[in-house]
């Protein structure tokens, strides 16, 4: 099967014509309980499809989190593929959320899993850890090349454990973040309009004024919504970098549900004031 257009270049379409909103799909127990669902596969299947079905195509990017499919072993997987390849027809761009890392063979399986085009879970891009050493992430850079997917690289994350790594400056002076941010400058290097190798960026990590975000790719967000940041904070915290933002929200749509039309009204309303104060930005 041939090769897809790289997730970039389809990215930055995508988020031009509809805006840059990343809704996530992360149908956690308490979250089925919000929606009267059992927190059961039946419960699982209903609240992920039933996102897709409101969302999935008026939104740039869906991001379902595998964690929460995994945990009801093959049947919550095979939940997570038809969420995957409904979402995908609907037109929307797919982002596993699996924040896969290992080496070698092991991190080449998990490319495969995620990244091959003929894979029940092909996604447009994949979510990796690279505190193995970037250049653990190898495989999974050759195959989405190959393939057309892109990578969303956790470089600074607002979690506040993620300090004592990320922000740990090296030998040379450059913290372990910046580090990361300055391979993806190098993979993204002349691509056009946008590279396919992203990175991983909160929105509410704090001052990034020390940081270089220019890495022509993308920069997911989370934090946005029920986290404490807004679309208006975007600006500010991502300053020049800000067009490249996809910036994800999940409980702020998905405590909308099971209301097809809230969950509608509530991806609309984010979109409008992302894609208002982007532009503003």
């Amino acid at each position: 099967m041939s090769p897809l257009e790289p997730f970039g270049a389809r990215l930055r379409r995508v988020m031009d014509e509809r805006g840059p909103l990343c809704v996530g799909i992360d149908p956690h127990a308490s979250l089925l309980s919000e929606w009267g669902l059992n927190d059961d596969v039946a419960g699982l299947e209903r609240f992920s499809r039933t996102v897709v079905a409101a969302v999935a195509d008026r939104v740039a990017v869906m991001k379902p989190q595998s964690a929460f499919f995994e945990r009801f072993g093959s049947r919550g997987v095979a939940v997570l593929e038809r969420v995957v390849q409904e979402a995908r027809e609907a037109g929307t761009l797919v982002v596993m959320d699996a924040k896969r890392g290992d080496i070698g063979s092991t991190m080449a399986g998990y490319a495969e899993a995620f990244l091959s085009k003929d894979a029940p879970l092909f996604s447009d891009a994949l979510t990796v850890s690279p505190y193995l050493g970037y250049g653990s992430l190898s495989p999974a850079v050759a195959l989405a090349r190959e393939s057309g997917a892109g990578l969303f690289v956790l470089a600074l994350t607002s979690n506040p454990e993620g300090a004592e790594v990320q922000h740990a400056v090296r030998g040379d002076g450059r913290t372990v973040g910046a580090t990361m941010l300055a391979h993806l400058a190098a993979e993204n290097s002349g691509e056009e309009p946008l590279g396919s190798f992203g990175a991983v960026v909160g929105a509410t990590v704090g001052d990034l004024s020390s940081y270089d975000l220019d890495i022509n790719g993308p920069l997911l967000a989370p934090g946005v919504g029920a986290q404490g940041a807004t679309a208006a904070d975007l600006p500010s915290v991502f300053g020049a970098a800000v067009r490249n933002v996809v910036p994800n929200v999940s409980r702020g749509v998905l405590r909308h549900g099971p209301d097809a039309g809230a969950l509608r009204a509530a991806a609309e309303r984010f979109a409008g004031e992302i894609r208002d104060a982007v532009a503003g930005g």
